[in-house]
């Protein structure tokens, strides 16, 4: 059922992740997230009081913090696609998103079985090989000043996201399953938060937030990718309590495989032999999940 679930997660954040970057590269990350995020709080929202459960302070408040984390790891997500290849960004975020609750499991002692713990592995290797390309950084920031290009990087913030990310799955795992779906509803309002603080920031400097997403297509995408995260997020929570932190994160985090081969199809990035090396031993690493 982990298994099941974690993939699942793993598809769903994959695909919203690819139509997030589509929609982002017409316009700004804030602009996208103004719309994929509040259109995921409402289908969190009605999700939790269906699946009934006690909205307690506890979980809620742990919810929320994990949500400041996620909320922070979008941004620098969406900043990070505008500004290099999605086949880069997304295993690169991946992989960061994946060390974190594995070194956290491990030393709260969880323990897996020997091929389960093989396929757990497998998995990392798959996740950073994917991530071997080296894409052209073709972005505003790469006419910054130097430190500031080197900040504003497509990769330095796929790590950064995925950072955040990593921290996201770990709080959530600890805001409990006695709840129902309410911890989701608090990480849900911590990305709101988030956003709009940094809409907040940016309206204070008189920033710009970019091309306003205009057409039906446009919006359309960027709310079914907000509808497919929230719906990444319960399957990842269902997966995390049901079963072992380290493993329901790592399969969770194989979701770059979705977002990279959709990036092949749509916008014809070349995959290279190391990365579908790396896919093929993430279907290794699974298959060695499953039969542990």
């Amino acid at each position: 059922m982990v298994t099941v679930l974690a993939l699942s997660a793993a598809l769903a954040y994959g695909v919203a992740d690819f139509l997030g970057g589509a929609v982002t590269r017409r316009s700004t990350a804030l602009r996208t997230l103004s719309w994929c995020v509040p259109v995921g709080f409402v289908i969190i929202l009605v999700s939790a009081l269906l699946a009934g459960g006690g909205a307690a302070p506890g979980p809620i408040a742990w919810g929320f913090t994990a949500g400041l984390a996620g909320g922070a790891g979008l941004i620098a997500f969406y900043r990070a696609l505008a500004r290099g290849p999605m086949n880069v960004v997304a295993p690169v975020s991946a992989l960061a998103a994946a060390v974190l609750p594995v070194a956290v499991g491990i030393t709260r002692g969880e323990r897996l079985d020997v091929s389960v713990a093989a396929g757990v592995l497998l998995c990392l290797v798959a996740i950073a090989l994917v991530s071997m390309e080296a894409g052209d950084e073709r972005s505003a920031a790469a006419t910054a000043p130097g430190w500031r290009r080197h900040l504003d990087s497509g990769p330095l913030m796929a790590g950064l996201s995925g950072t955040c990310f990593g921290v996201f799955f770990v709080l959530l795992k600890t805001a409990g399953d006695g709840s129902g779906l309410w911890p989701i509803v608090g990480a849900r309002v911590g990305n709101v938060v988030i956003v709009a603080a940094a809409l907040l920031a940016l309206a204070l400097r008189g920033g710009d937030l970019g091309p306003r997403l205009s057409g039906r297509t446009l919006i359309g995408l960027a709310l079914l990718s907000g509808t497919l995260d929230a719906g990444a997020n319960v399957l990842y929570f269902l997966a995390a309590h049901k079963g072992m932190l380290s493993l329901a994160a790592v399969l969770t985090s194989l979701y770059p495989a979705i977002t990279v081969l959709l990036a092949r199809v749509a916008y014809t990035e070349r995959l290279r032999a190391i990365q579908r090396l790396g896919m093929a031993i993430a279907v290794a690493g699974v298959a060695l999940v499953t039969v542990g």
